[in-house]
């Protein structure tokens, strides 16, 4: 693409690097005079300056830069209703714009209080819904009848499975999910089938990704259907090719607003430039510093671009916040400032400083669920409602510790943008299999997974299985094992030889599983059973953005289980605590990841888990760099700025994964909020702090993998007591890879010493047997074929199989390649 091409993003320059200032040539004041105070109508009234600008500013291309809590929907909202009250426009030359229905009801919904009587006939809703109005009206100008069908999910899974199996391609190495990812990803980007990148072509079946995206269009139009990625394609085509339809609506459309612009994909983005080429007369408002899903499309690019996508165009920010304290917006904005890719602003506020931000280091992540429940209880106590209190994690496997220590401590909270932890389905499916091991009849468990992943044993060859249990009384798992070994010509029992060959092997393997349960810890073999079976194969093959999340979610549940003495235990601990949350109060804490949570407010917000490699999440860092840890500090931007009074953020000293210890450094974020706005607290020990030492914290800047730490040379570490402390203590062996950092001087009420471990990690040491294998060695194993040895941890093997991938298993089953 040339640079004069109006859709090309990788042309950017942004206007402004974290200054308050706009960039030349944008206007900064209103497009329109402001109206004189005595014939002021009243929806006009309690504006601020800025939001008065934004509401009048009717003429030309706007962008409202609207920080967090400014009063952004009132702004919106208003800005319609003097639209219509003033004659500007009637309702059907207005196209309003959001990413929810809600959004959009709401939206119209606070119109009419505006104006005073009903709006009818004004375009608003999602992109979606208001592609479908006009794609109805031409349908047939891009190859489909008026009635044409929408496919939701299931659908569009169903018939890729089809294309998949007529290609006879292996399902179960290349799910039909994961290629509805990637096309989904493709359309956002406005890509058709042969607009693809050759590349990016072969990220599925070995090179047959463009090809079956190419099938499933050609499928689509012979069913007269379409997805969703389809209502945008189809109408920029129609657009594009179609200019005397263009120019309706162009004549139609005198007013454009739109809403979340920082949320916008490409295709979005395309749309509405389309759209707005007309009368140019369109208003977008959002945040760039709350661009927080890039890793569904969005491109923040498309805010930052805005002057350049249009000439002489206004830029008004909205930067009285009407929500937090003044010490909250300090931190937000001093952390947010760290990032070079934005247009700048200063959020304030006129109703005081109030608390300022607690940032406290914990052993571990046990202490830190019972702190901030602990702190939860003391606000309950002084009568704060427990509906204005939040905890928001970066990822959903967080949630397991602050979960249980509720229930236990019988504190009612609900997990908002999903489902608790143990009733997810990746977690069900994993306790399914440790509970045939441990409880061999368990019909439910079984029937749960013995086809997850698929293996081939479906509907069929379940029916038979129930059939026999039920005619000899027996569980599904030994009627499982007999209808293995019968010979018989019944149709009733016969299973195919695939069937038979492959339920054998599963029966197999369980057997096996429940002989080694007594030689190898329940955790280890909590790992070897989800290797093993193909489930953690499963999801690392499976590319949709939910499956990163499933697998981290996997490693937390083994983590959980070394809490417990055996396998017994831990599944009783599961059911106990499942039938104990039964608390029915209305009032109850809220449980979300600081995605789910933009758009809202507590009084109090936890933040917990500030430690890199968590937050930042080291797969972010690994997948984007510098754009991902941008992306990561507006997420902690958003978390911040949900609270209103309180905001309280944790680092653990350590986490488990996968049942092993592995220490934790703070999160760089934390480097990056102001001294005067925040109170460090921490654990007396950790990180070489002493209680009331009168030291200082602080952190080097540097984060480069060959850094150190600077520290005090006459610094010791403190005398270990494990009687006194928490389990953190009994995990620390040595604190001989710790050095305080220099003196910044942040002061703390409680303790304000170094929080901050050296960059050289050690592993946990291991009193297991050595392995005869070496790192380097060609091995085989009986199911995963040949493979080198990548890793040894004790008799634990990292080995790289040529087909299977990269696994981790016992020695034992390990034979010299």
């Amino acid at each position: 693409m040339n640079n004069d091409d109006p859709f090309d993003l990788d042309d950017l320059t942004p206007a402004d690097h974290g200054t308050r200032a706009p960039a030349a040539p944008m206007q900064t004041t209103s497009g329109a005079p402001l109206a004189n105070a005595q014939s002021e109508p009243d929806y006009l009234n309690g504006l601020n300056a800025p939001q008065r600008d934004a509401v009048l500013a009717t003429e030309g291309p706007v962008l409202v830069l609207a920080g967090a809590g400014t009063g952004k929907t009132r702004v919106l909202t208003t800005r319609l209703g003097h639209l219509l009250a003033t004659g500007r426009a009637a309702p059907w030359n207005i196209l309003a714009v959001t990413f929810t229905n809600k959004a959009a009801k709401e939206m119209q919904e606070r119109v009419m209080k505006v104006i005073g009587r009903p709006v009818e006939g004004m375009w608003i809703g999602t992109f979606h819904s208001i592609c479908v109005r006009i794609l109805r009206r031409h349908a047939e100008l891009v190859g489909l009848s008026s009635n044409f069908t929408i496919l939701d999910t299931d659908d569009q899974i169903r018939l890729l499975k089809q294309l998949i199996k007529a290609e006879n391609i292996d399902e179960k190495r290349w799910p039909p999910r994961q290629l509805a990812g990637i096309i989904d990803r493709w359309k956002n980007k406005a890509q058709a089938p042969d607009q693809i990148p050759q590349g990016e072509g072969y990220a599925f079946a070995n090179g047959m990704g463009g090809e079956l995206y190419q099938q499933y269009q050609d499928r689509l139009k012979i069913l007269n259907a379409c997805d969703f990625g389809d209502l945008m394609m189809h109408v920029i085509k129609l657009f594009q090719h179609n200019p005397d339809i263009l120019k309706q609506y162009h004549a139609q459309f005198r007013y454009i607003m739109v809403d979340e612009y920082q949320d916008t994909n490409t295709a979005q983005y395309m749309w509405l430039r389309l759209l707005a080429q007309g009368n140019k007369n369109i208003c977008c408002v959002g945040d760039d510093d709350q661009s927080i899903y890039g890793w569904r499309g969005a491109e923040v690019g498309n805010i930052l671009r805005f002057n350049k996508d249009y000439e002489g165009a206004t830029i008004i920010r909205l930067e009285q916040n009407y929500r937090s304290t003044g010490h909250i917006l300090a931190a937000a904005s001093a952390l947010i400032s760290a990032n070079e890719d934005r247009l700048g602003k200063t959020l304030w506020t006129d109703s005081g400083d109030g608390t300022p931000v607690t940032v406290k280091g914990v052993w571990d992540a046990p202490e830190e669920a019972r702190d901030i429940c602990t702190e939860i209880e003391n606000l309950q106590s002084k009568s704060h409602s427990l509906e204005e209190i939040a905890v928001l994690v970066r990822a959903g496997f967080q949630m397991r510790e602050l979960e249980e220590r509720l229930i236990q401590i019988g504190l009612p909270y609900r997990v908002i943008g999903g489902p608790r932890f143990y009733e997810r389905a990746e977690i069900r499916d994993a306790m399914s299999y440790l509970k045939v091991i441990a409880q061999p009849d368990n019909d439910l468990a079984f029937e749960r997974i013995i086809n997850v992943p698929k293996r081939g044993l479906g509907d069929t060859t379940v029916q038979k299985i129930h059939t026999l249990a039920r005619a000899h009384g027996i569980s599904m798992t030994r009627a499982a094992r007999q209808i293995t070994g019968l010979t018989t010509d019944d149709k009733t029992y016969k299973l195919t030889p695939r069937a038979r060959t492959t339920l054998t092997r599963l029966m197999d393997d369980f057997d096996r599983w429940r002989g080694l349960s007594h030689s190898y810890s329940h955790t280890e073999l909590a790992e070897m059973v989800l290797d093993e079976s193909g489930y953690t194969e499963m999801w690392q093959a499976d590319k949709s953005v939910d499956a990163p999340g499933r697998l981290e979610n996997l490693k937390e549940l083994v983590s959980g289980m070394s809490e417990f003495e055996n396998l017994a235990g831990f599944l009783d601990h599961v059911s106990l605590v499942m039938e104990n949350d039964s608390n029915t109060s209305d009032e109850k804490v809220t449980l979300m990841t600081m995605h789910g949570a933009k758009g809202l407010e507590f009084d109090t917000v936890f933040l917990p888990g500030w430690e890199e490699g968590v937050f930042p999440s080291q797969r972010s860092l690994d997948e984007t760099g510098l754009k991902g840890l941008e992306e990561e500090r507006r997420l902690a931007y958003v978390g911040l700025t949900r609270a209103k009074k309180n905001a309280h953020i944790y680092f653990a000293g350590s986490r488990q994964v996968f049942g092993q210890w592995q220490t934790s450094m703070p999160s760089r974020f934390i480097e990056e909020l102001p001294e005067d706005h925040i109170t460090v607290q921490s654990a007396q020990g950790l990180y070489g702090n002493t209680r009331n030492s009168g030291s200082s914290w602080g952190r080097d800047t540097s984060y480069e993998s060959d850094s150190t730490w600077s520290g005090d040379k006459d610094w010791t570490a403190p005398e270990q007591n494990p009687s006194k402390y928490g389990p953190g203590w009994k995990r620390r062996e040595s604190y001989d890879n710790y050095r305080p950092v220099r003196d910044r001087g942040i002061g703390s009420s409680i303790t304000s010493s170094p929080l901050t471990p050296s960059l050289g990690r050690k592993k946990k040491k291991t009193t297991a047997a050595v392995s005869e294998f070496a790192v380097g060695e060609r091995v085989f194993h009986d199911k995963f074929g040949y493979g080198v040895v990548e890793d040894v941890e004790g008799n634990k093997l990292l080995v790289a199989f040529e087909k299977a991938g990269t696994k981790r298993v016992m020695d034992q089953f390990i034979t010299k390649g």
